[in-house]
């Protein structure tokens, strides 16, 4: 376990620096060429791997760093019923949008996300689908729970719609900053009427996390899955970094309407996802059932005279 731990933050340093690097280069390199040239060789030919790499890179390791967190706070069969759902009705997703413009809008992408699945849509996109729709799943149910490990069917709904709205919120600060910056990842054909995006975009988005996190709800309907407040560090580092990635490049190199989206993806994704980690602590009924324990197992260990001399 202790091994695990260890590669899971390895995966998620990785991914902090990684994404850092890329803003790094898009934010203060890119517009200055010049930087570039005065590079020895080595240099010029990392930042070219870097700048052609570096999406892949951090979504890989972001990608993994959540799913060991997954194998080792939820258990290797939870871990996959949320995989392969998020992947494979993402993919499909991803793959009908690309291909007759549902349900996103009309768009497609560009190079340096790799290897394209059927020629449209890169491999990391269903890698970042699971990777932020787990943590973003998670963060909602742990708070939605309050410290319980099973939801009654108001509360999983609850859950899901709160996960699904974390995610579409994160892609308010995204989609700006990969398809209308100086380099960006993917076009959409058609100009939206939300800032550039159409909003029909906003409700695939919605529309196909609310799916995949309602599969995997199913699968984990019987698992008591319970996670306080300080197992949830990883998930909010992984959203709030991944946001911060995204806003950043947004309100930096788009003009200042792009900060009513920006601010509003804060609304509705930082604040709530801040709170719900907030209120996801141990029930209270669970502590008190603990104190009765805990009294007789201490009374076991004390003899009987003893327990007489410490009362007096």
């Amino acid at each position: 376990m202790k091994q695990l731990l260890i590669a899971e933050r390895f995966c998620l340093i990785a991914h902090v620096l990684s994404m850092a690097f890329g803003l790094a280069g898009l934010l203060l390199i890119l517009p200055r060429p010049e930087l570039v040239m005065n590079l020895p060789p080595a240099g010029q030919t990392l930042f070219q791997f870097g700048m052609a790499g570096g999406g892949v890179v951090y979504i890989i390791f972001g990608g993994a760093a959540v799913a060991l967190y997954a194998y080792r706070t939820l258990g290797l069969g939870a871990t996959l019923a949320f995989l392969l759902p998020s992947v494979f009705l993402s993919l499909g997703s991803e793959l009908l949008g690309t291909s007759t413009g549902f349900p996103f809008g009309n768009y497609h992408y560009l190079s340096g996300l790799g290897y394209k699945i059927a020629g449209l849509v890169p491999f990391t996109i269903p890698l970042s689908w699971f990777y932020l729709g787990l943590v973003s799943y998670i963060i909602a149910r742990a708070g939605v729970a309050g410290g319980k490990g099973e939801l009654n069917w108001v509360r999983q709904i609850g859950a899901i719609a709160l996960g699904a709205l974390l995610l579409t919120a994160w892609d308010l600060v995204l989609d700006p900053a990969m398809s209308q910056t100086s380099m960006p990842f993917w076009e959409f054909e058609e100009l939206g009427a939300f800032f550039g995006m159409p909003y029909r975009n906003l409700a695939g988005w919605m529309g196909t996390g609310a799916v995949f996190m309602s599969v995997a709800a199913f699968f984990w309907r019987k698992s008591s899955i319970k996670l306080e407040r300080s197992e949830l560090s990883l998930p909010l580092i992984v959203y709030l970094v991944n946001f911060a990635f995204g806003a950043i490049i947004t309100v930096t190199s788009l003009d200042s309407r792009f900060w009513f989206p920006t601010s509003l993806a804060v609304l509705l994704g930082v604040v709530p996802a801040i709170v719900l980690c907030w209120i996801a602590k141990p029930a209270v009924d669970d502590i008190t059932e603990a104190i009765p324990s805990l009294e007789s197992a201490l009374k076991a260990e004390i003899p009987p005279q003893r327990v007489g001399v410490l009362r007096k």
